[in-house]
């Protein structure tokens, strides 16, 4: 915290000062992390040379925080501002919707972007960012929802192969055995509640 507020120390544009991410490179200051990836996707190699393909992965990380937002949802359904404990009952209750019908309709979503690509990752042959994000959202869920994740996982055979794909990657497959690599907490969005599992 201490070191995102010496960044922002002297900005005074409210949107940049609002949460974390906030990403400083020289006097670029950029908040929101589908922004922070659109400005270092193209920098880094990891998005499409063309326009086109940069504005088609942006589109799909704003849906992949979409989604993340659901699944936020699922254990705080009614105030980020109550503990889980306090909204319990409403957490079982929206967690059943989205196993039932938003996990599904964004896995198939996913699947048909990989399906419909001219590549083994989202946007063609090599490797994006929006990839890493789905493969992290993939992991997450896996944590969150393991037994509705084991029990649709044979639907979703492309998923299940982009996962294992970027988890190979020697950097990343470095990465995932390091320290450096946090764990999947009940702090974070991702959270293992047995009762929201079903």
């Amino acid at each position: 915290m201490p070191a995102m507020l010496a960044c922002l120390e002297g900005d005074s544009t409210p949107h940049a000062a609002y949460a974390p991410p906030v990403l400083r490179d020289g006097e670029v200051l950029i908040g929101q992390t589908t922004s922070i990836l659109l400005y270092l996707g193209r920098r880094l190699g990891l998005a499409p040379r063309a326009e086109s393909g940069r504005l088609w992965l942006n589109q799909l990380q704003l849906t992949m925080a979409d989604w993340l937002t659901e699944v936020h949802d699922t254990h705080h359904p009614l105030s980020m501002n109550q503990y889980y404990e306090e909204q319990k009952q409403a957490a079982i209750l929206r967690s059943a919707d989205f196993r039932a019908t938003r996990l599904p309709k964004f896995l198939d979503y996913f699947t048909q972007v990989l399906l419909n690509s001219r590549g083994p990752y989202l946007v063609g042959a090599r490797l994006t960012y929006g990839d890493l994000s789905l493969f992290q959202m993939l992991a997450g869920l896996r944590y969150a929802f393991p037994q509705a994740m084991a029990r649709l996982a044979p639907a979703y055979p492309a998923l299940q192969e982009l996962h294992d794909t970027v988890a190979a990657r020697p950097n990343i497959a470095r990465y995932l055995q390091s320290k450096r690599r946090i764990a999947f907490t009940e702090e974070g969005i991702f959270r293992h509640y047995p009762e929201l599992d079903g």
